[in-house]
């Protein structure tokens, strides 16, 4: 069935909306808020506003994409339908689903950082953090091992009930700002606040897993678009809110102390104590929901990827009859949030989504006579996404070596791992046709 005729697909305008807000608001702005305000300082919302404007832009790629070519693949589906079937665009696919993996990671340091403030200073140690760490993990592996259809049913709920705590969060302490704190003369210089930007760039990539929803949403052609712009128009609002309060309320000094749970400090001058430890049972149901469904996602994804025999068939197979894919996500994510620190997970999802929508941009900008698109704004999303990716990886160079070096490491492997498997599904057909 084209897309354009299924008007009665199972999820509507506010479904399809609350799945990319709830992609964007799962860990993501739990974990980098206090690493944009120790970088940014005052221009915090400049650097959430210039983050949110590249997912903007790329959101106009995905729209016309997604009411084209309709599929549980999603970027992957693009990325062939505009460059073919081959090693590069395959290493792209699986730098993908790294960087689902790495997200998956920050979300679990994200979870360790707030639920960590639930226990006194004498339980802290190495063995707490990477307790929580693995806990954040291990559970919603086994929650989608048992089937998540209960969890992925209350997804508007749950985003309802995210927005809701934000909310009282953000209303409640408005009265606490102390504009001076916002004042240029606050503002990192913009040799900063732009790498700022990109290191939390993470916190608005859920966007595009409308797109692997698209067979089901009804009127594509119109609740598509509205649903892509309206998901990021509002996270972005979100987002300048909670920048402009936390910058406001919380003093310098106290940021670096409380970087990994800065939004909690945030709402401690209205709530007080009910205040902290609401944000963090918010951030913790966030993170937890945010991996639960990151997960299915990319146990689903690296489904696809194995029949299209960019990733070993094993990916293929089943366990309690769910993708075997969620075991070897889950073993992967344990141990790269176990091992990377949350600045260097953030550097490299962030480049990671960065280099994929760049790639998206360009499909986008291929196929524009076959989608019925501009081809101008496509390209235009294509040379932001690729100049800030090197502004971040430029930044990353002096500030963040190991991150550097870790993500240009993931790509070469990648590269190299998608090669190997083309040659060796070549090899493998060869010796069936002669023994046919």
């Amino acid at each position: 069935m084209n897309m354009k005729d299924n008007q009665n697909g199972s999820i509507g305008l506010y479904g399809a909306i609350a799945i990319g807000i709830g992609g964007m608001v799962g860990g993501g702005i739990f974990a980098v808020l206090g690493l944009a305000v120790s970088m940014a300082h005052g221009a915090t919302p400049i650097a959430f506003a210039l983050a949110g404007s590249i997912a903007l832009l790329t959101a106009f790629s995905y729209a016309k994409l997604s009411v084209a070519f309709p599929s549980q693949g999603g970027t992957v589906v693009f990325l062939d339908r505009a460059f073919g079937h081959d090693s590069i665009v395959g290493g792209l696919n699986f730098v993908l689903w790294l960087s689902y993996l790495v997200t998956l990671s920050l979300y679990a340091t994200a979870f360790e950082s707030y639920a960590k403030t639930f226990f006194p200073l004498s339980m802290q140690s190495a063995w707490l953090h990477h307790g929580l760490i693995s806990v954040a993990i291990i559970v919603p592996v086994i929650i989608n091992l048992l089937g998540a259809e209960l969890i992925s049913k209350s997804e508007i709920l749950v985003v309802m009930l995210k927005l809701f705590l934000l909310g009282i969060v953000v209303v409640s302490g408005f009265m606490y700002i102390q504009p001076e704190r916002l004042a240029m003369s606050t503002w990192a210089p913009a040799s900063t606040v732009i790498p700022a930007g990109m290191v939390i760039f993470v916190a608005y990539e859920g966007f595009e897993l409308i797109a692997n929803a698209a067979e089901d949403i009804n009127n594509p052609s119109v609740t598509l678009p509205r649903a892509f712009y309206g998901s990021v128009g509002i996270v972005i609002f979100l987002y300048l809110l909670v920048a402009v309060l936390t910058v406001g309320v919380v003093p310098e000094s106290l940021v670096a102390s409380s970087k990994d749970y800065v939004l909690a400090e945030a709402a401690r001058p209205a709530l007080g104590q009910f205040g902290f430890a609401l944000v963090g049972v918010a951030a913790m149901l966030a993170t937890i929901s945010a991996i639960n469904a990151t997960i299915y996602g990319s146990a689903r994804l690296g489904f696809i990827l194995a029949k299209d025999e960019e990733l070993p068939d094993i990916m293929e197979r089943k366990v309690w009859d769910q993708p075997f894919g969620i075991l070897v996500v889950g073993a992967i994510t344990l141990c790269m949030a176990n091992l990377l620190e949350i600045e260097s997970i953030a550097v490299i999802a962030s480049a990671g989504f960065l280099l994929i929508f760049a790639a998206v941009n360009l499909a986008g900008a291929k196929l524009a006579g076959k989608i019925n698109a501009k081809r101008l704004p496509m390209l235009i999303g294509a040379v932001v996404c690729f100049a800030v990716l090197c502004i971040l990886l430029w930044r990353a160079a002096f500030d963040n070596l190991p991150a550097c070096l870790t993500f240009f490491a993931v790509l070469v492997c990648a590269f190299l791992f998608e090669f190997a498997m083309a040659k060796f599904s070549k090899s493998t057909k060869r010796a069936w046709h002669s023994l046919r």
